[in-house]
Parts: C-alpha cells; structure tokens; sequence
C-alpha cells in the first residue's frame, strides 16, 4: 500500500512535492496502488517514484519527470501525458488505453504486455522501446520515433504510424494489419512473419529491410523503396506495387498472384520460383 506520509505530503501540491522530493533524491518513495485519479500533477517529480498498482486514470501530468519510475500495472486511463518524461520507466502490464502521449519520452521504457489501445504517440520519442506483446491498436504514432525499437507480437491493427522512423525496429510475427505507413521509415527493419494485411505503405522506405513470410495481401505498396530488401516467400496477392523500386530485392517463392506491377524496378531481383501475378512460377521475370 502507499505510504501515508508521501500521499499527504503530495496532496499538499506539486510545488511542496517537488521542493521535498529535490532535496530527497535518494529515497524511492512508495505509492503503491495509490488512488490518484483525476489529480493535477503537472509538472510532478515523480523520477524513480514506486507506482506499482496506481490509478491515475484522468490525471494531469504533463511536462512530468517519472524517468525511472515504476508504474507496473497501473491505470493511465485517458490520463494527459503530454511531454512526460518517462525514460527508462517500467510500463509492463500498465493501461495506457486512450492516454495522451504526444511528445513524450520513452526512450528505453518497458511497455512490455502494455495497453496503449487508441493513444495518442505523435511526436513521441520511443527509441529501444521493449514494447513485445503491446497493444497499440488504432494508436497515433504520426511522426513518432521508434527507431531500434522492438515490438514483436504486438498489435499495431489500424494504428497510424504516417511519417514514422522505424529504422532498424524488430517487429517479428507483429500484427500491422490495416495500419497507416505512408511514407514510413522503415529501411533495415525486421518484420519477419510480420502480418500487413491491406496495410498502406504509400511511398514507405523499405530498403534492405527484412519481411521474410510476412503477410501483404491487399496491401498498398505504390511507389515504395525496396531495393535489397527481403521477401522471400511473402504473400504479396492483390498487393498493389505500381511504381515500387525493387532493385535487388529477394523474392524467392513470393506468392503475387494477382498483384499490380505496371513500371515495377526488378533489376537484379531474385524470381526464383516466384509466383506472378498470372499465377505461373517463374524462375526470371
């Protein structure tokens, strides 16, 4: 449970706390399952602060420090975030549904199993994120920066991540269905076995990234970057790649039955066994 003396001490206002907590940096003060829903703690110190459990669902914490802090399984519900610091912060299991994150740090934060269904990311910076097996559905990751990042087994279903840096993420088996990518970032991903059912990559940088056996049926690849890249064994039917450079790219026994190729770059691409869109198996194009 909280402890008394912190939640009284904070209830006498963030100036009071903060005062406290800048002359007591080496404590780590406990707010286990704390009940601070709909607080004001804009501006709050809470770095390195136990939140295990806490609800603070409608609270106010923009321009927050909670770097470090520990907010395991607490509720963020609809809580305004906005340019939080949340570096290094412990997030697994936390309920971030419908939060407002813009501008936020997460550099390096454990989103591990984390809620984040229709939160707002834009502008966010959550570079070597570990966010495996989170839920970011119909989230707003426009702009956000995701670089290295690694989000295997998450759900990104009808997230929009427009003009986002993904360079270099690891998004094994990640659900991108329907998702929004236009003109993303994504050169040297990993996205293998990844699912991008009609997902729109419009313009998308993709080059030499890896999409070994990922799932592009329907998906929108109009005028994409994909030299080198690799998509070997893809499903790439009805896919729309009108206009996609892919010079050098691996294609070996990719299914594009169906799929648009008018002023597709296959210079030096591998066609081994490759399904054409007139169905046949060719070995060159």
């Amino acid at each position: 449970m909280a402890n008394q003396e912190y939640l009284a001490l904070l209830n006498r206002g963030v100036i009071v706390w903060n005062e406290w907590r800048n002359k007591n940096l080496h404590l780590q003060p406990d707010f286990t399952d704390a009940n601070l829903r709909g607080f004001n703690l804009e501006g709050v110190n809470f770095e390195g602060v136990n939140l295990t459990g806490a609800n603070l669902s409608l609270a106010q914490l923009v321009n927050a420090n909670c770097r470090d802090a520990i907010l395991t399984s607490a509720q963020l519900i609809n809580t305004n975030l906005t340019a939080i610091n949340l570096q290094g912060a412990n997030l697994i299991n936390t309920n971030l549904i419908s939060a407002d994150l813009r501008n936020a740090n997460l550099i390096e934060a454990d989103l591990v199993n984390a809620n984040l269904i229709g939160t707002d990311l834009q502008n966010s910076n959550c570079r070597y994120v570990d966010g495996t097996s989170a839920n970011l559905s119909r989230s707003n990751l426009a702009n956000a920066d995701l670089m290295e990042a690694n989000f295997s087994y998450a759900n990104f279903n009808h997230a929009n991540l427009y003009d986002t840096e993904l360079i270099g993420a690891y998004f094994y088996k990640t659900n991108l269905d329907q998702a929004n990518l236009i003109k993303a970032h994504l050169s040297g991903i990993y996205l293998s076995n990844a699912s991008l059912r009609e997902a729109n990559l419009y313009r998308a940088d993709l080059r030499f990234a890896e999409l070994k056996k990922v799932d592009l049926q329907n998906a929108n690849l109009q005028e994409s970057y994909c030299r080198g890249i690799n998509l070997s064994q893809a499903i790439l039917i009805r896919a729309d790649l009108r206009g996609a450079n892919l010079r050098g790219a691996d294609l070996r026994r990719a299914n594009l039955t169906d799929a648009l190729i008018d002023n597709i770059n296959l210079v030096d691409a591998n066609l081994q066994k490759t399904i054409m869109p007139d169905s046949k198996v060719h070995d060159n194009y």
